[in-house]
């Protein structure tokens, strides 16, 4: 069962990176302990847009996004990566 709710900004190398692209290497990666809960894009600056990825895991070691981060920022298509949020789940 997961309980917490990670939110990762995925900032792309440039504005001619193909998101879509990005989004399935990105997706290709997510370890089986977590569950790839949604995408979105959100515009930065100057016709960057970032991708905003929200993972569902659980709270203890095993459900860490240091690998995920780690996996992501190896992508040459990836500049950045930070966890912005992470948050419980209720139920």
């Amino acid at each position: 069962m997961y309980n917490l709710i990670a939110t990762l900004r995925v900032l792309p190398e440039d504005t001619e990176t193909d998101l879509g692209e990005l989004e399935e290497a990105i997706r290709g990666l997510v370890p089986s302990n977590m569950e790839l809960y949604k995408v979105e894009q959100e515009p930065i600056a100057f016709g960057l847009v970032a991708l905003k990825i929200m993972v569902l895991t659980t709270d203890d070691a095993s459900g860490s996004t240091d690998a995920l981060e780690s996996s992501i920022q190896d992508l040459d298509m990836v500049s950045q990566v930070e966890v912005t949020d992470v948050r419980r789940t209720l139920g």
